[in-house]
């Protein structure tokens, strides 16, 4: 009888790793099944181009504007774009009795960041290049993000088929709620890094660096030396001696204020004279 009985039991064991190890074929074979069926578009080419140039211009101001221009005939989109002058040297010089002519000399110089489509970049570098009088430095960018796209993909497949295992085994005792809410959070950032990646594969990013030469401006300023606007010699000689006379009667006139003050010390000068007078005829 226990013979039977560990030939049943030997017998049943077989049976469940035959079933175990079916289902984990089966698992295998859903997963490598799920990989099968993406698309071949997913592995098309993810090629993300940049540009930059440098050159030099007749006028920065004009060549702003007609880049603008080409850019939105390209189908193109202005990012940002800045102008600057740098002054190298100012003096002013005498121009006339109230004014300067004050010289500058300075460098004015462009930025531009634009997005242009990728099919239309080399034709738009060229168009650019036509603009320039000389230019200093040109270059282009590939970088494939083609493996960074597919995984992207197929992460989120799992995440898709990892929140939908969570849900059919859902219960209130368990942290499936975040742990799911976790998977989802994973598949935005990484649906979002791929929607980044078509767009910078659609529009290529190109950074235009443009100056003009040594540029000096003339302009007449009014005159800021004080010194030169005072009259001339003969006049400022009159207005002194007429300055002159006005103090001398001022001076008359504070006499005339203290003329009881000069009458004392006139006659305490003449009680003094004639004391002394007097003491030298009694020595």
């Amino acid at each position: 009888m226990k013979k039977y009985l560990v030939y049943c039991s030997v017998a049943l064991l077989f049976v469940a790793c035959n079933q175990g190890n079916k289902a984990h074929r089966e698992d295998t074979s859903d997963a490598v099944s799920s990989l099968a069926v993406i698309p071949d578009s997913t592995m098309a080419d993810k090629i993300i181009k940049t540009a930059d140039m440098r050159f030099r211009v007749k006028n920065v101001q004009q060549t702003k504007v007609k880049l603008g221009e080409l850019i939105k005939a390209e189908g193109g989109t202005l990012a940002e774009f800045s102008i600057h002058s740098d002054v190298y040297q100012s003096e002013k010089v005498r121009y006339s009795t109230d004014s300067l002519l004050e010289l500058t000399s300075y460098r004015t110089e462009g930025s531009i960041v634009a997005k242009v489509p990728a099919d239309k970049l080399d034709d738009f570098t060229n168009k650019v290049a036509g603009m320039a009088v000389f230019v200093d430095q040109q270059s282009m960018k590939f970088d494939d993000q083609s493996i960074a796209y597919l995984s992207n993909q197929l992460k989120n497949q799992n995440r898709v088929e990892a929140v939908n295992q969570l849900n059919k085994h859902a219960n209130k005792k368990s942290n499936n709620v975040e742990t799911a809410l976790e998977l989802k959070d994973g598949y935005v950032d990484q649906k979002i890094e791929n929607m980044r990646i078509n767009e910078r594969v659609k529009y290529s990013d190109i950074t235009l660096s443009f100056y003009q030469d040594n540029t000096v401006k003339k302009l007449v300023v009014g005159n800021d030396n004080l010194s030169d606007y005072r009259p001339s010699f003969f006049r400022r000689l009159g207005l002194n001696i007429q300055n002159g006379w006005v103090i001398f009667m001022e001076f008359l006139l504070i006499l005339a204020n203290l003329w009881m003050l000069i009458l004392i010390a006139v006659a305490g000068f003449l009680a003094f004279k004639a004391y002394r007078k007097s003491k030298k005829r009694v020595i």
